[in-house]
């Protein structure tokens, strides 16, 4: 499972840093490193269009994980280049871009946007399987989620316009509901389908932030 990341375009990276001479860079080593994203190669790179752009680095390093909180020690080995920046810019999640900036004073841009979490279908293929909504249902539909899945996020069914097990929204993409009924289906369990899912409360109790959980030990 990875956080689906993509560039920012060059110009809105700029603008964000149009106060700041002097940039620090920070990328990640595992998931925008995996997607070509954030890793070494993709902050080499953007240090050579910062410079060409007339910007100062004054450093950069690849965190491990830079959603954990070793970015804290991380930074700590790059302290006299981190002081010396203006800025930092981030390439690795936005979980990533939040985790760095709880360990420094300076101003940190993300250089990415994030687009969902996704697993690898075929080499270089993500596909989203979890929005993270908070209710989950795919107890009833074969641990499959519609929400996701389907391009409609229909809950009780499909929508009756895919053709061929393709989406009609995308025909390039499986129909979500037909997957959930052909595995229900093998598993002679379809009649699961038979339950009404009621609709989510997506402005109060699975949607409204920031959410929190407190564990009981």
């Amino acid at each position: 499972m990875l956080s689906m990341t993509k560039p920012k375009k060059f110009e809105k990276v700029l603008g964000f840093l149009k106060r700041d001479q002097k940039v620090f860079l920070v990328g990640c080593g595992t998931c925008t490193t995996i997607q070509h994203t954030g890793g070494k190669t993709e902050v080499l790179a953007m240090k050579t269009k910062l410079e060409e752009a007339g910007k100062q680095v004054t450093g950069w390093m690849v965190i491990p994980t830079a959603c954990d909180p070793l970015a804290e020690d991380a930074l700590a080995q790059k302290a006299t280049e981190v002081e010396a920046c203006d800025a930092i810019l981030a390439m690795p999640c936005s979980f990533g871009v939040q985790t760095v900036a709880l360990y420094t004073k300076k101003p940190v841009y993300p250089a990415l946007n994030t687009m969902f979490i996704g697993k690898e279908q075929s080499p270089g293929q993500f596909a989203e399987v979890c929005m993270q909504c908070g209710g989950c249902i795919i107890a009833n539909t074969a641990a499959i989620c519609p929400i996701v899945r389907c391009a409609k996020s229909l809950f009780n069914g499909p929508c009756g316009g895919s053709v061929g097990g393709k989406c009609e929204v995308d025909p390039n993409t499986p129909c979500g509901w037909q997957q959930i009924i052909d595995r229900l289906t093998a598993q002679g369990r379809l009649d699961q389908l038979e339950e009404i899912m009621k609709l989510k409360d997506w402005n109060h109790s699975l949607w409204g932030g920031p959410r929190q959980i407190t564990l009981e030990y």
